[in-house]
């Protein structure tokens, strides 16, 4: 069934690094955005000490709008910021920023759930020494949480990882890109096959290392 894909294998090797690449700076910048975005909500949230009905909604409301674009019409929809900010649409570069864009919003809900999961004694603790809100974020929320947290990264990295393959569809490049143009245009099933196995490794792969990392972060 592979026996095709011999003069391919330099394009596939390719293909996968645009993939890593798309995905790690995806979630490096998503992270950068969602976890401030995260940590907001949670403290401005209602009996938190920073509590501020109208900054959490507003904020609410602007994670869910971002979240409840399907990827493929996000990626058409911000074509103009996308070439604001990279100066192009297509191709590897062309695809980070409706990544981002689509994956900052997760990343700030998962963030949202993980800190609201530290015990409130703990930072009522912190609160009673005279911390401030900033201490008790760095000191106690985010060291928390921290197991919750990678978890959640890897969740979110996989789910980036799949965007980069619909992002193929639209010349995004990377593995997506290549199952469209030989396994689905050139009827090379053997291509499709291939690229869905790396995704798989990929996914294993990044799975078992968030779930490694989360056992020994775990102070618990």
């Amino acid at each position: 069934m592979f026996e095709n894909l011999g003069p391919l294998w330099p394009q596939i090797c390719k293909a996968t690094w645009e993939t890593v690449y798309m995905t790690l700076v995806s979630v490096l910048f998503a992270t950068v955005i969602g976890l401030p975005m995260g940590v907001i909500l949670v403290l401005t949230d209602r009996g938190h000490i920073l509590e501020s009905r109208l900054v959490n909604t507003v904020l609410g409301w602007f994670v869910n709008i971002g979240r409840s674009f399907p990827f493929i019409i996000l990626m058409v929809a911000i074509i103009p910021f996308t070439r604001l900010v990279v100066g192009t649409f297509i191709g590897t570069t062309g695809a980070i920023p409706p990544l981002v864009v689509a994956a900052a919003p997760f990343v700030a809900r998962m963030v949202e759930t993980s800190l609201k999961e530290v015990d409130w004694g703990v930072i009522e603790a912190a609160l009673s020494v005279g911390a401030s809100a900033w201490q008790v974020v760095y000191k106690v929320l985010l060291p928390e949480a921290l197991p919750g947290l990678v978890l959640g990264t890897t969740i979110t990295t996989i789910n980036v990882l799949g965007y980069t393959a619909m992002a193929g569809v639209v010349g995004g490049g990377g593995l997506g890109d290549l199952a469209v143009r030989y396994g689905f245009q050139r009827y090379m099933p053997d291509v499709m096959v291939v690229t869905v196995i790396i995704l798989i490794v990929m996914v294993q792969v990044l799975q078992s290392l968030g779930d490694w990392l989360a056992r020994k972060v775990n102070r618990r």
